[in-house]
């Protein structure tokens, strides 16, 4: 996601971005006021935008202020790399549920963090922090790790260069002591996360890999600590994991095998 630094806030368009980027993926609705405050645009500019962006479905207004359109959905929709991910790996996350009964998530990479484009849950899932569009550091979830394994070197020592934040007790925050653990998990395939982003959560995690071996997404189950243990499904995730690869790949393939003139007929 673009950060508004790199935003030339002097236009229409920049200042419109700048605005869609001020919601947060906890945000239900935002008053006018608290935009103006965010965007530190005036009242009068983000009154006009808004209104803009509500007339193109970008957003919508409730009762208590403006919240992101569906537009956006379907827009989000239509980039067809998460669209075809997500046409293979639902079945698979479908399949994983009804095997361990715990919730279920779908990740890929975004700087150094993992966003969640996919999540199944039954009604006793557990209470973690992540939401679809929602957003969570790469070092401290099983899903980040599974993504941050599969890296090139000098991403993860760049990571590992970097701030660490602790999020709880359990956080690993020593550069060695992760490079050790994300050493393990590119041998074995799967990470673990034990209480490292969230006090009562654990986590198990596998990686969706493109031809090159480098990372295009990541599986994870997630449950409370109290009845959820991790180890005794790394055959399931790794299984579901396994399968989103290959099924890509053969459908890569085929597209790449068939004539040119049955490609542009198939996307009329």
């Amino acid at each position: 996601m673009p950060e508004t630094s790199q935003l030339d806030l002097a236009t229409v368009l920049g200042k419109a971005i700048a605005l869609l980027l001020a919601f947060r993926a906890e945000d239900e609705a935002v008053s006018l006021a608290e935009l103006a405050e965010r965007t530190s645009f005036p009242k009068t500019t983000v009154h006009r935008l808004a209104g803009q962006l509500v007339s193109a479905r970008l957003l919508a207004t409730s009762t208590r202020g403006y919240r992101l359109g569906s537009g956006l959905f379907e827009l989000g929709m239509r980039a067809s790399p998460e669209r075809g991910l997500l046409e293979v790996a639902v079945p698979f996350m479908q399949d994983l549920y009804a095997r361990t009964q715990e919730t279920v998530h779908l990740g890929v990479l975004d700087g150094t963090e993992v966003v969640y484009v996919s999540k199944i849950g039954g009604h006793r899932q557990a209470a973690s922090p992540s939401r679809i569009g929602g957003r969570m550091p790469l070092y401290c979830t099983a899903i980040g790790k599974a993504l941050l394994a599969s890296s090139a070197d000098g991403f993860i020592g760049e990571l590992l260069s970097g701030p660490l934040p602790r999020r709880t007790p359990h956080t690993i925050v020593a550069p060695g002591m992760l490079r050790r653990q994300l050493d393990k998990v590119a041998d074995d395939g799967v990470a673990f996360e034990f209480e490292e982003s969230t006090i009562g959560i654990a986590c198990l995690g596998a990686p969706i890999l493109d031809r090159d071996e480098a990372p295009l997404a990541a599986i994870s189950v997630t449950g409370p600590t109290t009845r959820f243990r991790p180890t005794q499904h790394v055959a399931a995730v790794r299984a579901a994991a396994a399968g989103v690869t290959s099924t890509l790949a053969r459908r890569s393939l085929i597209v790449e095998l068939r004539p040119t003139s049955a490609v542009h007929q198939s996307s009329d």
